[in-house]
């Protein structure tokens, strides 16, 4: 046992080095790039790829490597504070790797804002909405192991009061996501319309999951084993 806890946290360790590497990566790039960049950036798309806003230079080659630097130090952080951090341990791998592909989808996203800032041309939405299909699937693939706790996962009254529930839901719901990174990606060759494939898909997910939920612990309720006393209900 304890040899296990050992491995687990040595290739946690290693998981979060390589996200911190992708954060380090993408400052690098932000400190190479500035040189030759505008005094201010695109930093905006509108639905049909179209540029409709700018930024400062120096924020813009901040933001994204802040913003990933921040998301590490978060998802550090929060299996520290969570009274049921326990359970993190169980899904911890697909917790690590979650961080990595979030870390990975931030830095594509920098570097397409930069390339495009440095007069490379390409539909940037398509650009968007591809890492968001790698995003999807990898979120499906988190809740598909999550375990309760109190920060990650579809966190709805009754999926924390009732472990059935919680496991039933996020099972459906991990599902669902990769459901809609794959009709995400068939959507990019409808063009303009392409967005539609992830927000209708996205709010129905996300619909589904909450009702199901509901429904599901009221079918449940009353049953003993459903229950989780140590999980308080406001």
């Amino acid at each position: 046992m304890a040899h296990q806890v050992l491995l687990l946290r040595v290739n946690t360790r290693q998981r979060f080095l390589l996200a911190i590497g992708l954060v380090a990566l993408s400052a690098l790039v932000s400190v190479l790039a500035a040189p030759a960049l505008p005094e201010r950036m695109i930093s905006h798309w509108n639905i049909a790829g179209q540029p409709d806003a700018t930024m400062a230079t120096p924020v813009a080659l901040v933001l994204f490597p802040a913003l990933s630097a921040a998301l590490v130090g978060l998802f550090w952080l929060l299996p520290r504070i969570d009274p049921l951090g326990e359970n993190v341990v169980a899904f911890r791998p697909a917790y690590d790797w979650f961080l990595v592909v979030l870390t990975a989808y931030l830095l594509a996203l920098h570097v397409g804002v930069i390339a495009f800032n440095l007069g490379f041309r390409f539909d940037f939405t398509a650009f968007v909405l591809a890492g968001v299909a790698v995003l999807f699937y990898a979120v499906g693939e988190l809740l598909s192991h999550a375990r309760r706790n109190w920060f990650v996962g579809i966190r709805t009254p009754w999926t924390l009061s009732s472990e059935a529930v919680w496991d039933r839901t996020h099972a459906l719901g991990g599902r669902l996501f990769k459901v809609t990174a794959l009709l995400t990606l068939v959507g990019l060759i409808f063009g303009e319309y392409a967005v539609y494939f992830l927000l209708v898909p996205a709010l129905l997910t996300a619909a589904a999951t909450v009702i199901y939920s509901f429904v599901l612990y009221r079918r449940l309720d009353g049953d003993p084993g459903t229950e989780l006393t140590d999980c308080p209900r406001h």
